[in-house]
């Protein structure tokens, strides 16, 4: 090859190695001035989208783009709140099992009052000196008066909010093994209508039964494990032909009527059985084979369990899952007693609880509403 063409060929050679630099040098230069914060938006959407709730919000903090996509995809799901009962004082308290914050709020509106039962983020109360039965909204303070009524031993349920036309108030009394005493009443009413029905099979009815409302119907767990049912729209009564919920013979020892927890899941019957340091057992009424099937999966929805009434949730995320929480906060109301049933163990770990000795006025689960920013 010539000396003229091998001049050539360098010279092209370096052409192209120069052109080649020169782009890689601009590629870095454009990549140097571009951020975190540049993004694209739709990528962004993706990442937030898959966080959990407390990593959205220190992501929202990043940047003013950042911030903006965090807060458009996040969604924040509320679980009910426990609510303390004081035994002296006008003080109540609100534990947060999401954000672990305790709120304390004044109702000398509630003197003199226990609770009942909850709903759609109403209470019911029971004054005894004077028979007063009335609905409170401790969000909005709102009291709504009904009928005197006496109530001794029994417990009360109601369907829907007060301030639903098909809102409807429930409670059973004892009055031998085969009669009970039906009462209801509804807001606006001027009185409470009482009928007694006899039982085709033996109930009986206390302050340890279950209420809940599921399908339009009150079902109420008996004091033995028996499950009566009442249709308000028929006004009819009949105590269903199923054998109680099996239970390891080590579940009926102290108390162990008392220790049981009954809720609505998605149109199921729930029941929790529990016994002091036993793992609890979880049962739903299979409507069909009229028979207990025993759960060993929430299929990730989350229970709250109190005494006189219990939520269901579907729709919360992370640990909260597929557990159910109870009336109980641990390490000065830092955590919220709970059983997961993937791991199969109490959270905090030893820190199961004797549910049957435990007040059962002290506390109660109470759904807040969704905007609840100026409650403090």
């Amino acid at each position: 090859m010539s000396g003229k063409k091998r001049r050539k060929l360098k010279l092209l050679s370096d052409t192209i190695a120069n052109s080649k630099r020169g782009a890689t040098e601009v590629k870095n230069d454009n990549l140097q001035l571009q951020s975190w914060s540049d993004l694209p938006a739709e990528l962004l959407e993706i990442i937030m989208c898959s966080l959990a709730l407390d990593d959205n919000v220190r992501a929202s903090v990043v940047c003013k783009s950042w911030n903006s996509v965090a807060n458009a995809v996040r969604v924040v799901n509320q679980s009910p709140w426990l609510m303390y009962f004081p035994k002296f004082g006008q003080w109540y308290e609100f534990y947060d099992p999401v954000q672990r914050m305790t709120y304390s709020l004044e109702f000398p509106e509630l003197n003199g009052s226990r609770v009942c039962y909850t709903k759609d983020g109403w209470l019911l109360l029971y004054r005894p000196r004077t028979d007063r039965v009335f609905f409170f909204n401790p969000f909005t303070r709102e009291v709504i008066k009904m009928p005197r009524f006496e109530m001794t031993y029994q417990i009360v349920a109601f369907s829907s909010a007060p301030t639903s036309p098909d809102c409807v108030l429930f409670t059973v009394k004892h009055v031998s093994p085969t009669v009970v005493a039906i009462s209801t009443c509804h807001p606006g009413a001027t009185e409470w209508t009482t009928v007694n029905y006899q039982n085709r099979l033996p109930f009986v009815s206390s302050i340890w039964n279950k209420l809940v409302f599921c399908n339009g119907l009150f079902y109420c767990l008996s004091l033995t494990g028996w499950l009566g049912v009442f249709d308000p729209s028929e006004r009819t009564w009949s105590v269903l032909s199923v054998p109680p919920p099996k239970c390891p013979e080590n579940f009926f020892a102290k108390n162990w009527w008392k220790g049981k927890f009954m809720t609505e899941q998605e149109g199921d019957v729930i029941v929790i059985y529990t016994c002091s340091s036993e793992n609890p057992i979880i049962f739903k009424l299979d409507q069909t084979l009229m028979e207990w099937e025993e759960l060993k999966t929430l299929d990730g929805a989350t229970l709250f369990a109190s005494f006189l009434s219990s939520h269901s949730r579907t729709d919360l995320s992370g640990i909260m899952r597929n557990s159910i929480y109870f009336s109980k906060v641990r390490f000065y109301g830092k955590r919220c007693v709970s059983f997961s049933l993937d791991d199969y163990r109490y959270y905090p770990r030893k820190q199961w609880h004797d549910w049957g000795e435990q007040d059962p006025f002290e506390s109660i689960w109470i759904e807040p509403p969704k905007d609840f920013s100026g409650f403090t």
